[in-house]
């Protein structure tokens, strides 16, 4: 007799466990941010990045290879400020290339974009515009030790 409140009082505690419908799920599909949007939230991240890693002569910047507009206009943006730019696993130089990772997101009407190195990591949130995008957030800069 003892076990069916026992029973009783532990399917109340693992109902109150369970998650909704509405739970967040991962979404893997590529963010198209594209024209002047993409331009201009490459522009402003290149000029952020360039402020935090130094001199473009002597910094070369290894990008993945992709074909979208924002990967074009980062390329694009980097050359802008003096960077050579690279997607060969060999270097150009003697010194060896600094590795960028970047990301664009959609989230709640805002674009998040990201760049990432080993040594140094620089977010912000941007608000899509008629003639392009605008900053919403200040920029976010984290140093990896």
């Amino acid at each position: 007799m003892r076990k069916v409140p026992m029973f009783f009082l532990t399917v109340v505690l693992l109902t109150g466990c369970q998650t909704g419908d509405e739970a967040l799920t991962a979404n893997n599909t590529p963010t198209a941010v594209t024209g002047s949007a993409a331009s201009a939230i490459a522009g402003d991240m290149a000029s952020r990045f360039a402020e935090q890693i130094g001199s473009p002569s002597t910094t070369t910047i290894k990008l993945e290879k992709s074909e979208t507009e924002y990967a074009i206009a980062l390329e694009a943006a980097f050359k802008g400020w003096g960077y050579t730019v690279t997607q060969e696993r060999k270097p150009i130089k003697k010194e060896k290339p600094l590795e960028l990772a970047y990301s664009i997101d959609v989230f709640e009407g805002q674009i998040l974009a990201r760049l990432t190195t080993p040594s140094i990591a620089l977010a912000r949130a941007y608000t899509q515009t008629a003639s392009g995008a605008t900053p919403a957030s200040p920029i976010s800069i984290m140093r990896h030790n």
